[in-house]
């Protein structure tokens, strides 16, 4: 599967601006496994200071954190919803970040574009960012 080419981004400026408003980050598709790069960049977050919250089918504590099964179920703010998930998925998540009406960025990461999704958060009020790791971002800036 090809990746599409982001029409909907951030540039450094306001990627800098949306780490500094972001106390809360949901990661959705947070695997338990070490190996993988959600659980690698969802730990950085969390040492960064960050209260990540994972988002993933099964486990019960990911990382030392409470593990929700969706969006749906996280019962306070969340400020950045960081997507770990296929393209196909992600149209899915935005329309949960709609419906729960706290969330102010959507970030896919690295390999991951929907524009069509992309463009109904930024119509919506939200701050996107596509195809960029939240790790190196962060990293580059910090």
């Amino acid at each position: 599967m090809e990746c599409e080419f982001p029409t909907v981004n951030s540039n450094t400026e306001e990627l800098k601006e949306i780490f500094e408003n972001t106390k809360t980050i949901a990661v959705i598709g947070c695997s338990p496994n070490e190996e993988k790069a959600s659980n690698r960049v969802a730990n950085y977050l969390k040492n960064a200071g960050f209260k990540m919250v994972p988002v993933y089918p099964k486990e019960d504590v990911i990382l030392g954190e409470k593990v929700y099964r969706s969006l749906k179920e996280i019962p306070f703010k969340v400020d950045m919803v960081d997507i770990f998930r296929k393209p196909d998925v992600i149209a899915q998540v935005v329309d949960e970040c709609i419906e729960r009406g706290d969330i102010d960025t959507v970030w896919t990461q690295l390999g991951l574009v929907n524009n069509e999704a992309a463009a109904k958060a930024k119509e919506k009020g939200m701050k996107v960012v596509q195809n960029k790791c939240t790790k190196i971002e962060h990293n580059n800036i910090f």
